[in-house]
């Protein structure tokens, strides 16, 4: 069981760092995503059924760490992205949704500094950490999310963007943290 979940993490940092190469590529971007995510799936059901007979700080728990951080950070911007391409498929609102990246530049940075502190605070064992995240991301976007006088910014999709984008990458953070610590256990 050990070396099936070995090589099903080295496949999950492949399919991660092709999604991210392939970023911005069209539907090669998100098959790449869904792949990902259907490959973390797999490894989470994995997790839960057999785990890994990993002596914790060893090689294998080592390893599985630093593969499943890697997934995490990296894997989880384009996994966000296609999240986000199937919310604005079919939107009558493309001008909108544009001015939406723009309001909120630097997204990708942030995300990835987001699923950094994500995966950390939960494999650290402070769960806390993700709220004291939370709230230093929302209160560092307020006033992109707010709006200027008499520019309805929230109208116009960014906040929805934000809300969406950031429980996409939280959540891709945790399941990677959640499969790393049920690996382990």
């Amino acid at each position: 069981m050990t070396v099936l979940v070995v090589v099903l993490v080295a496949l999950l940092v492949v399919a991660a760092v092709v999604s991210l190469a392939l970023a911005g590529r069209g539907a090669g971007t998100h098959a790449a995503a869904f792949v990902t995510v259907g490959t973390l799936a797999i490894l989470g059901l994995l997790a839960v059924v057999g785990g890994v007979d990993a002596e914790p700080g060893g090689l294998v728990a080592q390893t599985l760490l630093v593969d499943l951080f890697v997934v995490a950070v990296l894997g989880g911007s384009p996994v966000t992205a296609t999240v986000l391409w199937l919310v604005d498929r079919g939107s009558s609102r493309s001008d909108d949704l544009d001015r939406a990246g723009d309001v909120l530049r630097g997204g990708a940075w942030i995300g990835g500094f987001e699923r950094v502190a994500v995966f950390a605070s939960l494999v650290a064992g402070w769960p806390e950490g993700l709220a004291v995240m939370l709230a230093l991301k929302g209160l560092g976007r307020y006033s992109e999310l707010r709006g200027h006088p008499g520019e309805p910014t929230s109208a116009g999709g960014v906040a929805e963007r934000f809300i969406i984008g950031t429980f996409a990458s939280v959540l891709w953070a945790c399941g990677c943290a959640g499969t790393y610590l049920t690996l382990i256990r």
